[in-house]
């Protein structure tokens, strides 16, 4: 894909997480039940990375559980941080239990400087990378991931899978609509559009890009990048398959 072209579909995502921020996150309040079964087989103490944090559903469940250690969690949507921020601020945090929230883009060069320099026990990348455009924009991330992880720690990760749910293929939108011709992406890419409803929130409706990952293209990714893939399952949604989950080790 085009430079250019990754540069745009970054933008149009960027500026969908900051302009409907509320209405999404009022539809997030809680983890989804494929993150509930990595939870419950995690260790209780340990330093995590939660990338592409959102809300900070993962880090009230972290509270929930009387986790102890780490948890450093980031978000290219400051109204979406400001929101996890708020959250745990009005929380009873279990002694041991440190957790932390930034504003940091990690589509922007030198995102890595921004985390703290921890030795990382594993990181989170749930419902984040299928928004990332291009293979390559793509491997480069999961591969600066790898580079900020401990020996044989471990990256959880879900995308969805868009395309098992009618209700879902009903909302998406042509390239069209935002001046890009279909023919330029790549296979897999697609435009879901949505409602904004919460107060000072524009009347028209958000558009933001996904990717749609096979089981194969996914494992892979993380073969590239110096996983090896550990798990692969699938969850979420009335019929239990509408996010794809990985457990990947490093190598």
């Amino acid at each position: 894909m085009r430079k250019e072209l990754v540069e745009k579909i970054n933008r149009i995502n960027l500026e969908f997480y900051q302009t409907f921020a509320n209405s999404f996150s009022a539809t997030r309040g809680r983890v989804q039940p494929g993150v509930r079964k990595i939870l419950e087989s995690l260790p209780g103490s340990g330093s995590w990375l939660d990338i592409g944090c959102g809300n900070g559903t993962l880090a009230e469940a972290f509270v929930g559980q009387g986790r102890q250690g780490m948890y450093f969690g980031f978000d290219a949507s400051k109204p979406l941080v400001s929101d996890a921020r708020e959250s745990i601020s009005q929380m009873e945090l279990p002694s041991g239990l440190d957790i932390q929230f930034e504003v940091i883009d990690f589509l922007e060069e030198g995102w890595r400087e921004q985390v703290p320099g921890f030795d990382w026990r594993g990181a989170f990348l749930f419902a984040a990378l299928h928004h990332v455009p291009g293979k390559g924009q793509r491997q480069e991330l999961v591969c600066e991931i790898n580079s900020l992880l401990g020996e044989k720690a471990e990256l959880y990760l879900s995308v969805w899978q868009v395309q098992k749910s009618p209700r879902l293929v009903r909302r998406l939108v042509p390239w069209s609509e935002v001046d890009i011709d279909g023919t330029e992406v790549d296979e897999g890419d697609v435009l879901m559009d949505w409602r904004g409803e919460a107060e000072g929130e524009p009347d028209e409706r958000g558009i933001r890009y996904v990717h749609i990952f096979t089981e194969d293209e996914l494992s892979d990714l993380g073969e590239a990048c110096g996983f090896a893939v550990e798990d692969s399952f699938y969850s979420d949604g009335k019929e239990g398959n509408l996010g794809l989950y990985q457990v990947w080790l490093k190598k």
